[in-house]
């Protein structure tokens, strides 16, 4: 469950990006919202949400609830810090990932996925991605009257999920949740609250210091 939550961070922490836009028509085509939400995301240097993380899949179809706080800066910054049921912080410096789970004082370290290894959803967090060029985007059931839903099906297949699925705001383009399908049937759905984008966040934030005494695995080889 800790290594399928790491590949859900980088994909969350992608789309979460995809924020707001100041102005939407009153009924845009499904093609019209993500272009606008890709061209608000793109002047999004930072931002910091609270989250809720529900994962519901596997053999076992086993139910999670995490809370936390989530930290993103361009390109390729970020941290998790969840504070419920678990303690954990996911980081990523940029060049390197990391996973503390201070009740087995263990950190997993891997490597940032290159360009040409990475999900096309984790390519937005380096501003390499686009929208409507990499995904076929079509509403998705679960807008309401404030909201809009949009399905986004990667156009190549992707090794870590199968589709997407991200609600936001109608008339800020704000996200509210998204959520993503992975290859073992799970659904993970991060729900955001107390969204603030281009806050300046330090470096400093995104700064790990591995533990003394922790047991350190590394996966992957190094960064170019």
């Amino acid at each position: 469950m800790r290594t399928a939550n790491l590949t859900t961070a980088l994909v969350l922490a992608a789309g979460v990006a995809l924020a707001a836009s100041p102005q939407a028509p009153a009924r845009p085509s499904a093609v019209e919202v993500a272009r606008a939400i890709q061209q608000k995301y793109d002047r999004i240097h930072d931002f910091s949400a609270d989250f809720v993380h529900h994962y519901e899949g596997g053999v076992l179809r086993k139910k999670l609830t995490e809370r936390g706080t989530v930290r993103v800066k361009k390109p390729g910054k970020m941290r998790w810090d969840y504070t419920s049921p678990e303690r954990k912080e996911f980081v990523s410096d940029g060049n390197r990932i990391y996973l503390y789970v201070p009740a087995d004082n263990q950190v997993m370290v891997s490597p940032v996925p290159r360009e040409d290894q990475a999900t096309t959803a984790v390519l937005f967090l380096v501003g390499k991605g686009d929208l409507v060029r990499d995904f076929n985007v079509s509403f998705a059931e679960g807008g309401g009257p404030d909201t809009f839903a949009l399905r986004l099906e990667p156009r190549l297949p992707e090794r870590d999920y199968d589709w997407l699925e991200l609600v936001v705001d109608r008339s800020s383009y704000q996200i509210r949740s998204l959520t993503a399908a992975d290859k073992q049937g799970g659904r993970s759905t991060f729900v955001l609250s107390n969204f603030k984008e281009n806050v300046g966040l330090s470096d400093k934030t995104f700064a790990f210091r591995i533990p003394p005494g922790a047991d350190v695995i590394t996966t992957g080889s190094s960064p170019r």
